[in-house]
C-alpha cells in the first residue's frame, strides 16, 4: 500500500483526504516512480477547486515529482528501475508516494541535481523555458512586466532574465518579496498595493512601455496588463490565480495599440518526448551552472498538503513549496 493524497469533491483544502491505496502497476508505455519530493503548484488548486475539471472523482493531485524508477511497463526502454529521473507533467496523482505515468512524461535526471530541486523546479523552470524561449524567444535587450516576481515561478523568471540581459519588472505585494524579486534578478519591482502598475511602468520605462507582459493573475490583472504593452506587442496570459479570463471583447486588443495575445500552456509546447527532455535539458544546464538557484523556502510533509495549499492560495509563500512523502 501506498499514501496518498485524494479528494472526492470539489472544493477548499478541507476535501482533500490522506488514504492508503495499492499502487498502480505500470502498463506497457509506463513507469512507476518512488517519489522523494513532490511539487506544489497552483493548478493543483485550480484542479481541487474545480476551475479545472478533474477526468473522475475521486482523483489524485498534482503533477510534479522527482524520485527513482520502481518498476517499468512493457516496452519501456530507456528507464530502468533505481534510474533517478523528474516529471511535470502526466495524469493527476503526484501527491504520492508511487506515482505511474507515462513514460514519455519523465526525464532522466542529472546527478548534479537533487530530487528537492528537481520537484522545485520541474514544473516553473520548463514553465519559465517554453514562456520566455519559445512563446517569445527573448533575446536580450527586451523591457518585459512579469507578474508575481517573488512566487515560485517567477524567482526562476528573475534569474533566467538577469541570464539573457533582459530588463524585468515585477510586480510583488509588500517590501520583502520586492526584495526578493530584485535579489533573484529583477530590474525593478512595483508594489501593486500601493502603486499604480501602470504609471510605474510609464515612469520607468520612459513612456515606452513594454515588449512582453507575462501575466499568471488573469482576471484581476488583465486591463492593467494591456495598458502596460507597447504597440503591437505581445500579452501572455498562462495562469488564473485570481480567476478566469472571461467576456473579453476581441476588440479590446485593437484599441490598446494592435496587441497580440495568446494563452499558452506547457502541455502545449512539451508536447513530443524529445521536445520535452530538450527543454528539461536547457533548464538543467542553468542549473548546473549556478544561472538558475531554486529557493525551496517551504517543505510539508505530504498529510499536510492542504495546508502547504492554503499558504500558497493566501500568497504567503515565496520561491517553491514542496511536499515530502
Amino acid at each position: 500500500m501506498a499514501k496518498r493524497i485524494q479528494f472526492a469533491r470539489t472544493g477548499g483544502s478541507e476535501v482533500l483526504d490522506l488514504v492508503e491505496a495499492a499502487p498502480i502497476e505500470p502498463g506497457p508505455g509506463q513507469v512507476r516512480i518512488a517519489n522523494r519530493a513532490i511539487g506544489l503548484n497552483f493548478i493543483d488548486i485550480y484542479f481541487r477547486t474545480g476551475l479545472y475539471p478533474a477526468p473522475s472523482l475521486p482523483s489524485g493531485l498534482g503533477t510534479e515529482g522527482a524520485g527513482v524508477v520502481d518498476a517499468v511497463g512493457e516496452g519501456v526502454s530507456h528507464l530502468k528501475p533505481g534510474d533517478r529521473v523528474a516529471y511535470a507533467q502526466g495524469p493527476l496523482g503526484a501527491y504520492t508516494e508511487l506515482h505511474t505515468l507515462p513514460a514519455e512524461k519523465v526525464v532522466a535526471l542529472p546527478e548534479a541535481i537533487d530530487f528537492e530541486t528537481a520537484a522545485a523546479s520541474m514544473l516553473k523552470g520548463l514553465t519559465v523555458q517554453y514562456l520566455m524561449r519559445q512563446t517569445h524567444a527573448l533575446k536580450g535587450g527586451e523591457t518585459i512586466l512579469w507578474h508575481a516576481a517573488a512566487g515560485g515561478v517567477g524567482s526562476i523568471a528573475c534569474q533566467w532574465a538577469r541570464a539573457l540581459g533582459v530588463k524585468l519588472i515585477g510586480t510583488v505585494s509588500s517590501p520583502e518579496k520586492a526584495a526578493l524579486a530584485e535579489k533573484n534578478g529583477a530590474w525593478a519591482t512595483i508594489d501593486y498595493t500601493k502603486e499604480d502598475v501602470v504609471a510605474r511602468v510609464r515612469e520607468l520605462t520612459d513612456g515606452a512601455m513594454c515588449d512582453v507582459v507575462y501575466d499568471s493573475v488573469g482576471k484581476d490583472t488583465w486591463e492593467t496588463s494591456l495598458d502596460c504593452l507597447k504597440p503591437r506587442s505581445l500579452m501572455v496570459s498562462f495562469g488564473n490565480a485570481s480567476g478566469a479570463v472571461e467576456g473579453v471583447n476581441i476588440g479590446i486588443l485593437n484599441q490598446k495599440g494592435s496587441l497580440f495575445v495568446t494563452r499558452p500552456s506547457l502541455n502545449g509546447y512539451a508536447d513530443t518526448p524529445e521536445r520535452l527532455q530538450g527543454m528539461a535539458d536547457e533548464l538543467f544546464a542553468m542549473l548546473e551552472s549556478g544561472k538558475l538557484e531554486v529557493d525551496v523556502s517551504h517543505r510539508y510533509p505530504l498529510a499536510e498538503a492542504g495546508k502547504a495549499q492554503d499558504a500558497l492560495q493566501g500568497r504567503q509563500t515565496t520561491g517553491s513549496t514542496i511536499l515530502l512523502p
